[in-house]
């Protein structure tokens, strides 16, 4: 996978935290580190900590290719409402990420999945071209990006078999203010699979069997919403890579348990949640979910 390792503030109403691990790239890898092994692509500076590269490490991800960089690394600030809906932006601080040009390694090249954060469409074009036609390329979009790139974005989806979005940049690509007609303009785009997140209020996934939707795992409170999406991908990916399939009889399993990843994801600050969570946990909280929803619904149960 292809995206960014930082640091972060983040103010919500339940607290903050300075200078906590995080980046795309981090979520990402460790929400795929449960069911796959990950090979990140990424950079940063020489202030990143040997304790967090050791921890990522444990973690079933690849770090061959981080890249340290000369220069701090990158490092976003953002403060949250009250009901953590929506976010500000306070500062960010490139560092060393406002250079890069991923390189992947030999063997990344032959990877048979390809996962692009949220990336401009150049960058993302230019990981395409060093690989050898993977199987699965799926990509995650950020507001931003579509601000600045959505044209070019828009003609990219091509290059992918899967999208993952959250409802507000998912309408803001499709330029509509209606989620189904988005979600299946996207899906007409390209991709054979749309996957939209919607936070507490589940997920919305289209594809060639038609829409597929599903609630949230119900949570008492939620501390940190912060890279919730990109831990989601990460899970969704990395289920999808040990089933070796991309179809309806895998997707719908990865999309609950990328749904479980996610609502641990989210019950403490930055990475946190995730540095103690263990695969009992979230095989239970799966078998919780079925029984919560429809334990006789045969295509929801994993393989």
């Amino acid at each position: 996978m292809v995206g960014t390792v930082g640091y972060d503030t983040i103010e919500t109403a339940t607290g903050s935290r300075e200078g906590i691990l995080g980046g795309s790239a981090t979520y990402f890898a460790l929400g795929a580190g449960f069911f796959w092994p990950v090979s990140m692509v990424a950079v940063v500076g020489r202030d990143f900590s040997p304790d967090h590269r050791q921890w990522l490490a444990e973690r079933n991800v690849d770090l061959r290719n981080l890249t340290v960089g000369e220069g701090p690394t990158f490092r976003w600030q953002a403060r949250y409402d009250a009901t953590l809906a929506h976010r500000h932006t306070v500062a960010v601080q490139p560092g060393v990420f406002a250079s890069y040009q991923p390189r992947l390694l030999p063997d990344q090249c032959r990877a048979d999945h390809l996962f692009l954060a949220g990336l401009t469409p150049t960058i993302q074009g230019s990981v395409l071209r060093q690989t050898h036609r993977p199987r699965i390329v799926a990509a995650g979009t950020i507001e931003h990006s579509i601000a600045d790139y959505r044209a070019e974005l828009l003609s990219a989806l091509t290059e992918f078999n899967l999208l993952f979005l959250n409802e507000e940049e998912a309408l803001m690509l499709a330029d509509d203010n209606s989620l189904l007609r988005a979600g299946r303009a996207l899906l007409g785009r390209g991709p054979q699979v749309v996957v939209i997140t919607r936070g507490e209020h589940g997920l919305w996934q289209f594809g060639a069997d038609g829409i597929f939707v599903a609630p949230a795992w119900p949570l008492e409170q939620t501390v940190d919403p912060t890279g919730a999406g990109d831990a989601f991908a990460g899970a969704y990916m990395g289920y999808l890579a040990r089933q070796g399939r991309l179809e309806p009889a895998t997707c719908r399993p990865a999309a609950v348990y990328a749904s479980v990843l996610a609502s641990f994801a989210v019950e403490d600050f930055g990475c946190e949640r995730l540095r103690s969570l263990t695969w009992g946990e979230i095989d239970q909280r799966y078998r919780d979910y079925l029984a919560l929803t429809d334990q006789h619904r045969p295509r929801w149960i994993a393989p």
